[in-house]
């Protein structure tokens, strides 16, 4: 039972990382850049531009939106001072070497969405990329192979984009405690990550309490600071906090499964 337990709590902080490179209003590329630009944010003045980019149906908004409340004051409160620490304590170098070697871990989440989509081209890329992020980079720490004219054209996928390129509508809009917007499809694609990834194996591989929750925690503190600023980048002039964070998450995953 305690150990079910610390699994259950590591599933949570898990979550809240990966869905931080996926399900906040909008997300950041593995690159570690933000997704949003100026066209995310909605300006006071200019309500009917709601619902231009949000065609997915939200039948649950009343719902969504206390959920989405909730998780606007921990996002404030909570993980926002969380941020700031690790900023000070972790220089800008070392955050990205951490960066790095967690989205290098993620290689099997990449590697089997590009085959499921029938993109072998993109998969032995994927593949050139971690052999060399993993050698010459060091484990992962840094990425060389971004500079290489070979892999300069990898796009990033995740399951959910599988689950759209075979034609699966989106589902309706709702919003995960902690985690942030989603829709049926993605929720689901999200959970395929999940399971593809290499962090999720690691308290089942080594068997200690410790890993349920300290690599998990990890990779949740290693994204955070981006995705927070990339959430206030999507809603800080937004005249509605929950429509402005609605249509950013719909259009940039718009964006990448258009690719």
């Amino acid at each position: 039972m305690k150990k079910l337990a610390l699994l259950s709590l590591a599933s949570v902080v898990f979550c809240v990382g990966c869905a931080s490179t996926k399900n906040k209003p909008a997300t950041a590329p593995s690159d570690g850049k933000s997704a949003v630009t100026g066209k995310s944010t909605v300006a006071a003045d200019d309500l009917d531009t709601y619902g231009s980019v949000a065609s997915v149906p939200d039948p649950l908004q009343p719902v969504n939106r206390v959920t989405f409340w909730i998780n606007h004051q921990v996002y404030t409160y909570l993980l926002k001072p969380v941020a700031k620490g690790y900023k000070f304590i972790i220089p800008e170098k070392g955050r990205e070497a951490i960066h790095n070697a967690f989205e290098n871990i993620k290689f099997p989440v990449r590697f089997t969405n590009h085959v499921l989509q029938g993109d072998l081209k993109g998969a032995g890329q994927e593949t050139g990329a971690f052999l060399v992020n993993s050698t010459v980079g060091v484990a992962g720490l840094g990425r060389p192979a971004r500079h290489m004219p070979a892999f300069a054209d990898l796009r990033p996928t995740d399951t959910a984009q599988t689950f759209a390129k075979w034609g699966i509508p989106n589902g309706f809009y709702f919003v995960i405690p902690l985690i942030g917007p989603t829709t049926l499809r993605d929720g689901v694609g999200l959970a395929g990550d999940w399971a593809l990834n290499p962090i999720t194996w690691c308290g089942y591989i080594w068997g200690q309490p410790l890993w349920y929750i300290a690599i998990p925690a990890a990779n949740t503190m290693r994204s955070m600071p981006v995705q927070l600023d990339v959430y206030d980048a999507a809603t800080k002039d937004s005249v509605d906090r929950y429509l402005a964070a609605r249509d950013a998450y719909i259009q940039y995953r718009n964006e990448i499964n258009s690719r």
